[in-house]
């Protein structure tokens, strides 16, 4: 029987971007001119040392901040004129986030929390319902009245991720999402991320550490604002086993 091919679907299109920041006289160029895609249900990681252009270009990609020049397609959709509030409400109903510093609210509870991005949604009556699903989903179900400063640095980048997910984003972008917790706690946070790949989810990876971004299933390499390297991490690993073989 013939297999069918059927064709990647790319959620992102980023076509000669480029980001220059400016200060007085001083003009900074961080990004320069990058082209990629990332196509429905990929988890990459983008990976760079500090300085390297892949916050800038994660802020972007997640619609907090705007290009210079260039192209950017989320979903087929042309973003770069869009007004500062269509790319707020695009923001809010496509992509979700997970920081390495939590940004989660200290006087308020796990489940209020994760609340937060439902609250302007038209259906009211869900919003409860939501947020447990996808609190139980990563292990919480039992934390929902806890305060986020009684929770451990591991349960807090667990209500992180629950919180990037009640919305159903089309993208979840993670910034160093292991970067303030201890490695058993990284572990089990990358191997969320992983599963929530495997069901479908298209994750985004922000990291300096390559244990991490191996996690992902393709690697884009910045380095001075530009893209020294874009690989699946499958492809690599097998081509690295057979130069061992030699």
């Amino acid at each position: 029987m013939t297999k069918l091919f059927i064709m990647p679907i790319p959620i992102i299109e980023v076509n000669f971007l480029k980001k220059v920041f400016i200060n007085g006289e001083v003009v900074t160029k961080v990004l320069h001119g990058l082209s990629f895609n990332i196509n429905k249900g990929e988890f990459v990681a983008i990976m760079g040392p500090s300085g390297s252009g892949k916050s800038t270009l994660m802020h972007i990609l997640g619609l907090l901040d705007r290009a210079t020049s260039g192209e950017y397609k989320l979903e087929e959709k042309d973003v770069v004129h869009l007004s500062d509030n269509e790319l707020a409400g695009l923001r809010n109903r496509k992509i979700g986030f997970v920081f390495q510093s939590f940004n989660l609210l200290t006087r308020t509870t796990v489940l209020e929390n994760v609340k937060l991005p439902l609250t302007y949604s038209v259906n009211k009556k869900n919003i409860e319902i939501r947020a447990r699903e996808v609190l139980k989903s990563v292990g919480l179900g039992h934390r929902l009245d806890y305060f986020t400063n009684q929770i451990s640095g591991g349960e807090k980048q667990r209500v992180a991720i629950a919180r990037a997910l009640v919305n159903n984003p089309s993208v979840i972008f993670a910034d160093e999402p292991t970067g303030n917790l201890d490695s058993k706690s990284g572990v089990q946070i990358m191997k969320i991320l992983q599963e929530l790949n495997n069901a479908g989810n298209t994750i985004i990876l922000v990291t300096h550490e390559t244990y991490t971004s191996e996690h992902a299933k393709r690697i884009i390499k910045i380095k001075d604002g530009m893209i020294i390297d874009d690989y699946s991490v499958k492809n690599r690993r097998i081509a690295q086993d057979g130069e061992n073989l030699k």
